[in-house]
């Protein structure tokens, strides 16, 4: 504890010691109320227990600061009935969280001025959940896939209000980094071919952003395809015209069958195969930027500061626009048996992960 200790002196001498006190008190006051800023009370909404959001939350159980609050609460099956104001309570966490009333849980954040309140969402089941929910609490939708966020985009248009900061975290790194990744391991190609469904539109766009504002600019041919399942033809088409091919983290992506074809397509040509799953790679892919539900946890905790600090500011606006980040590579894997067979010398993992975070 820190004790001012202030002698008595006579009046003639006392003048010039008025603005020693007059200084110590501001800055126990400036101490006082900064202690108490710094409690955070976060609300984690969590609509399923997949292991990779079960990290996630862990991690951010984890990095919560001492004096703050943590609460999960569990989406039940079925939880878009938690958009109703004061119904739908939600399923207890089997921890030592209390999961309270959502209307109730709303009314308890407001009234707690000592804490400064964010509402976390952990998938796409509990991001439909919290954007309908009540409330002006600073909102953070975490662990999207890019086209999850725009099919909820399009479906919720409470994700549109003007009234509250709203920050989506995408589980996936951006295009731009995924290029990066081609252009390190591959410095002289510059023919990337990829084989889309028409859901895929938003990543396409992004990855042609991408490609066109590389220096050099990318020659990107893209084929599109009904569904995963008839991709045979469009690769026929693509692997002439590439140096290398892309899954994208989509519907061919996140089928096991679409990915192997276009693995075989790409071994059968001698071509390397990026992505952005450590699975990819592990089948046969050559490289992918990846990041991990830990690192996405702490990504998703500035991002809140944000979107917090934002709201604080009273930055809202009835054209707010959610803030949107991709996800930071957390690591660079390599499949050095592919490397081998393709006859490429590849810098070491560790060396990609940092070319990767340089700026650019």
């Amino acid at each position: 504890m820190f004790v001012a200790v202030i002698p008595v002196l006579p009046p003639s001498s006392r003048r010039p010691w008025r603005a020693v006190r007059i200084a110590l008190a501001a800055m126990l006051a400036w101490a006082a109320a900064a202690g108490g800023a710094a409690a955070v009370s976060l609300t984690v909404l969590m609509g399923d227990d997949m292991a990779a959001s079960s990290e996630f939350v862990q991690q951010l159980r984890a990095d919560q600061e001492p004096g703050g609050r943590f609460e999960l609460v569990r989406i039940p099956p079925g939880g878009a009935a938690v958009a109703q104001p004061e119904a739908a309570a939600l399923a207890p966490a089997p921890d030592q969280e209390r999961a309270a009333n959502a209307g109730v849980r709303t009314r308890s954040l407001r009234s707690a001025a000592a804490d400064a309140p964010l509402t976390m969402a952990v998938g796409p089941a509990a991001a439909r959940a919290a954007i309908e929910r009540p409330g002006q609490e600073p909102l953070v939708l975490a662990m999207l896939s890019r086209l999850e966020y725009e099919t909820l985009k399009a479906s919720s248009p409470a994700l549109r209000r003007g009234d509250r900061r709203v920050g989506v975290l995408l589980r996936d790194p951006a295009m731009a980094d995924q290029l990066a990744l081609v252009n390190a391991v591959l410095p002289q190609k510059h023919r990337v071919g990829v084989v889309a469904t028409p859901e895929s539109e938003p990543l396409v766009r992004e990855l042609q952003r991408a490609a066109q504002g590389a220096n050099p600019a990318w020659d990107l041919r893209v084929e599109y395809v009904p569904d995963a399942r008839s991709i045979a033809s469009a690769l026929r088409l693509v692997v002439p015209q590439s140096d290398a091919l892309m899954v994208l983290p989509d519907l061919i992506g996140d089928n096991q069958a679409a990915t192997l074809s276009v693995l075989r397509a790409g071994a059968s040509a001698g071509l390397p195969v990026f992505g952005a799953s450590e699975g990819l790679v592990r089948s046969g892919g050559l490289a992918a930027a990846v990041s991990t539900p830990s690192q996405l946890a702490q990504q998703a905790r500035q991002l809140g500061q944000k979107v917090a600090s934002a709201a604080a500011a009273g930055a809202g606006s009835s054209n707010n626009a959610p803030l949107v980040e991709a996800a930071t590579p957390a690591a660079v894997r390599v499949n050095a048996t592919v490397a081998r067979g393709l006859g490429l010398r590849l810098p070491e993992e560790r060396e990609l992960t940092d070319r990767l975070a340089a700026p650019r």
